[in-house]
């Protein structure tokens, strides 16, 4: 069984969570919004992903640009800015799914199949 992070109201989630079921993958869904990781596990998930801290924020989303990330994120510290994610659902993109050995986050389907299929 994987976790999958979203958001009810994302298409992305929703197709996500369509790929999951579509390939037979029990889930566990949890709103981001309501319930995002904690620190530590975000940490834990941001090196199982192997992709950059900056690209873990939802840059296109209302919180990210209520508080002006595009200039803060270059001047924060790994630690501050994984804080702010861990405080604020709305800040992180979506979905994130993880087995707890593998995460993804986003959703692009061959590269979501290849890792979760």
């Amino acid at each position: 069984m994987v976790t999958l992070y979203g958001y009810k109201k994302c298409s992305t989630c929703s197709k996500a969570e369509k790929a999951l079921s579509s390939m037979g993958i029990e889930y566990k869904y949890i709103d981001i919004t309501e319930k995002p990781p904690s620190a530590t596990t975000l940490k834990k998930m941001i090196k199982q992903a192997g992709i950059e801290l900056k690209k873990w924020f939802n840059t296109s989303g209302v919180a990210y640009r209520e508080q002006n990330m595009k200039e803060r994120l270059p001047t924060l510290g790994q630690s501050e800015a994984i804080t702010l994610l861990a405080s604020n659902g709305k800040l992180i993109k979506r979905p994130i799914v993880t087995d707890g050995e593998t995460t993804t986050v986003g959703f692009k389907e061959a590269d979501f199949k290849e890792t979760w299929g």
